[in-house]
């Protein structure tokens, strides 16, 4: 169980998981063997993945907090939760709701993976890390330190500090099990889960682990969040039919709709996967990351960046354009952001009749700092199931987009070759990651 406590760790000497080094030129392979989901939709990823398939929107009228004063009243909630099971009492009481809901995700990941207590005591703890970012960290945490400060003669919470940290959930986790290899996060924006999920894989690939949880966690729907983003004038304002409000790509598309949440992987290097038995949803074929250097919240009008992020993940895993057959676009339901990845996408893909696209935020709302974790995790499970997710509200497709390649209003079934997932931030910060089907 997390105590939320510091403990010491020693470092085993003896260990029977280990994996040689390989030869120089002989790259490590990447697999996925665990996943660990909390959305809106859902805090398993089989009822998570059917929901999808079923086109059930997670978004709703918030509950959690008075967003009355605010122009916008909606978002993927998660409206049943509880930490009971992978957090201490003390714990689940003090911390934010983003590193409740990373330590859970994280749980669940080791659990699927058949990482339990036993086989925990035998991994080389020196070679297993943690990499699960966050975009916004603890925002209510921060508003009740800022709330104290404000109070004469009365002095915040001395856990307020460290549990606001945006490291701390991944620290957290590492004091639970051990696990003393690379610890830390990256923040950056709505591309954090890919830019985690792409540098875990690094460490194995290089030969400095063999295990990394890896992915993002965020709690954005908080009067700070929301009234910050609402400012920004990127929120869609449908409160009166919330389902309806996230529409990638449709004409009457009005905004991004936040949603909470968390997605983790467990990644793992091949040999070691099999050493332990262990199964495999998917192989990470690599990916990239970049930047547009252009704008705080709109994507470059040439879309140049996006497609060269792109051509350097494809270029990364060594694959083919035409290998990729399916793509899990970043489509957040904006005017502009929509259109101009679209436009990427089409110049990289175009010549594909195969090509299949779609966007899981049309369900989930956008889920900031976790949404490539979620999204990677719907892209892994379209490789597992061979169904790929519907796209919902597509009801008046943008003039600017192909509907051929666009799935339509129901499940469709794919034999994915190579499945793309685009996460495109705030900043213009740009990532892109690549599975396969394990051979």
């Amino acid at each position: 169980m997390l105590s939320g406590e510091t403990m010491a760790i020693s470092v085993q000497p003896e260990n029977k998981l280990t994996t040689e080094e390989k030869p120089p030129g002989q790259k490590r392979r990447v697999v996925v063997t665990g996943i660990g989901i909390v959305t809106a939709l859902g805090h398993d990823s089989d009822m998570f993945y059917n929901n999808l398939l079923q086109g059930i929107s997670g978004v709703s009228e918030i509950e959690n907090f008075d967003s009355s004063q605010l122009p916008t009243n909606i978002g993927g909630e998660i409206k049943y939760f509880s930490a009971d099971s992978g957090v201490s009492s003390k714990l689940a009481k003090r911390a934010d709701k983003f590193m409740l809901y990373l330590l859970t995700a994280g749980k669940k990941a080791l659990a699927d993976g058949g990482i339990t207590n036993e086989v925990n005591r035998e991994l080389n703890k020196s070679r297993c890390g943690i990499i699960i970012g966050t975009a916004l960290g603890g925002l209510r945490i921060c508003q009740e330190w800022i709330e104290t400060m404000m109070t004469p003669s009365k002095m915040p919470n001395p856990f307020s500090l460290p549990l606001t940290a945006t490291n701390m959930g991944s620290a957290t986790l590492a004091m639970d099990l051990g696990w003393m290899g690379p610890n830390y996060v990256i923040s950056a924006a709505c591309a954090t889960s890919n830019n985690c999920i792409l540098s875990a894989a690094g460490h194995i690939i290089e030969g400095e682990t063999d295990i990394m949880l890896c992915g993002g966690s965020d709690a954005g729907l908080h009067p700070i969040g929301l009234g910050g983003m609402a400012s920004c004038r990127v929120l869609s304002r449908r409160n009166c039919d919330p389902t309806k409000a996230s529409r990638p790509w449709d004409t009457e598309r009005d905004g991004i709709v936040v949603g909470d949440g968390a997605g983790v992987l467990l990644m793992e290097e091949l040999e070691h996967a099999k050493q332990r038995g262990a199964k495999v949803y998917a192989e990470f074929l690599g990916g990239s990351f970049g930047a547009d250097a252009y704008h705080l919240t709109q994507p470059h009008p040439t879309g140049n960046g996006m497609v060269l992020c792109i051509e350097k993940a494809l270029a990364d895993a060594g694959v083919a354009r035409e290998d990729v057959n399916y793509v899990n676009a970043h489509a957040a339901s904006t005017q502009i952001g929509d259109l101009r990845e679209f436009r990427a996408l089409f110049r990289c893909f175009g010549n594909n009749p195969e090509l299949r696209i779609n966007s899981t935020k049309s369900m989930t709302g956008h889920l900031l700092g976790a949404t490539g974790a979620v999204e990677a995790i719907a892209a892994i499970k379209a490789i597992q199931t061979g169904w790929i997710h519907p796209n919902i509200n597509l009801d008046n497709p943008d003039k600017g987009v192909d509907v051929n390649l666009l799935v339509g209003p129901t499940k469709e079934r794919l034999d994915v070759k190579v499945a793309l997932s685009n996460s495109f931030a705030f900043g213009g910060q740009n990532s892109c990651i690549l599975f396969a089907p394990s051979k």
